[in-house]
């Protein structure tokens, strides 16, 4: 009889730690993610947050369908796509609409392509500047000639407010402000005189 009883507890027993384990596999298995399914969902959630590149930013926003279309015009689409990084200064459609009447017309004409990419480019400087790190002075532009930034009342950039500043991309940032920056060797009234 002790044999028997002894059997039925061994058996018992080895039955109770085959379900254990078959659970704690099956466990293991249900709340631990592959590796591989791991890395997919962490992609994911990097490009949900990652902000696109300069050119993407200002496309995905309508109050810069105008500037979309004059860096497009001027073919700085790749450039402003490259990895930079780069700081904007990143006229809204209203500033385009304050430029004398007929000047962003004439801007958008193939013959005139040199002045709106000197334009374009003097908005432009080297490297990623946002604004904790804006500091009164002259800076140099992608176009060559220096902007004047000020900080007295807000950050100024020549005559122009930055209204919104820090509007991040993936390859620098952009301060958008309340009108366009002209070089001081241009002068657009000739475009449509």
């Amino acid at each position: 009889m002790n044999i028997r009883l002894a059997g039925a507890v061994a058996v018992t027993a080895a039955l109770v730690l085959t379900g254990c384990a078959s659970e704690d596999d099956t466990a293991a298995t249900d709340t631990e993610p592959t590796a591989e399914a791991t890395d997919e969902a962490m992609d994911t959630e990097e490009a949900a947050e990652e902000p696109g590149t300069i050119v993407e930013v200002a496309s995905a926003n309508e109050d810069f369908s105008t500037l979309v279309a004059a860096v497009d015009a001027a073919g700085l689409v790749d450039t402003l796509n490259d990895e930079g990084p780069f700081t904007v200064f990143a006229p809204t459609n209203e500033a385009f609409d304050a430029l004398p009447e007929g000047v962003l017309d004439a801007l958008l004409l193939p013959e005139n392509e040199d002045v709106l990419t000197s334009i374009l480019t003097y908005h432009v400087v080297p490297g990623e500047v946002t604004s904790d790190q804006i500091t009164d002075g002259d800076v140099a532009t992608v176009e060559g000639q220096n902007v004047t930034i000020s900080t007295e009342n807000g950050v100024m950039v020549n005559e122009a407010t930055v209204v919104t500043p820090d509007v991040d991309a993936s390859n620098g940032v952009i301060h958008v402000v309340d009108s366009v920056l002209i070089p001081p060797d241009v002068d657009p009234a000739t475009l449509v005189s």
